[in-house]
């Protein structure tokens, strides 16, 4: 049996040509993608550029500025107690064998946070200050995944802060009463 090898040299040719047309459109566009990467900022010069636009804490009413009360001539104390004047309605549930109002109030200046170096930072940056231990949860706030994100999705976003939805002195959520389940219609039985 004699073979026709014209064919099989022309299928042969078609297939190497298609192979090299893909390899050159990988390398270019490989190349092109090198030449212009895309740009995702860290996390770091995201926050420092105001890329997580939130709203004001949600305070209660006439709580802030806390220097209203927490003055100059107001006393710091350091030690952990039960508060028996003032904020008498805070309910430390936050790792409360740990932790006291200032691990994250500032002691210096009470309009201000303070991380776990002692650096200040604004009520609106309170992301930050959760984010020291919940890291896992700050990783997923930022790419939208946890929590609230409103706005475009290649523009302009709004992030809610934690405390939108957990209260920081007793962050879990409490148990709600599920719905009793639907009821069908006596129409459609």
């Amino acid at each position: 049996m004699q073979w026709d090898v014209q064919p099989i040299r022309a299928a042969l040719v078609i297939v190497v040509g298609v192979a090299a047309g893909i390899f050159s459109y990988v390398v270019s566009n490989a190349a092109d993608e090198a030449a212009s990467p895309v740009f995702e900022p860290s996390p770091a010069a995201s926050a420092a550029k105001g890329e997580y636009p939130v709203p004001p804490p949600p305070f209660s009413e006439d709580i802030f500025p806390c220097t209203g009360c927490h003055n100059s001539d107001f006393p710091t104390n350091p030690k952990r107690r039960v508060l028996r004047k003032a904020h008498k309605d805070i309910q430390l549930h936050h790792d409360e064998e740990h932790r006291w109002c200032l691990d994250c109030h500032s002691a210096d200046n009470r309009d201000l946070l303070r991380s776990v170096s002692g650096e200040p930072m604004k009520f609106e940056e309170s992301y930050r200050l959760c984010g020291q231990c919940h890291g896992d949860k700050y990783r997923d706030w930022k790419a939208g995944v946890h929590g609230k994100r409103t706005g475009e999705w290649n523009g302009e976003k709004q992030y809610l802060l934690c405390v939108h939805c957990h209260n920081p002195h007793s962050p879990k959520f409490k148990s709600i009463q599920p719905m009793p389940p639907p009821v069908q219609p006596e129409s459609i039985r």
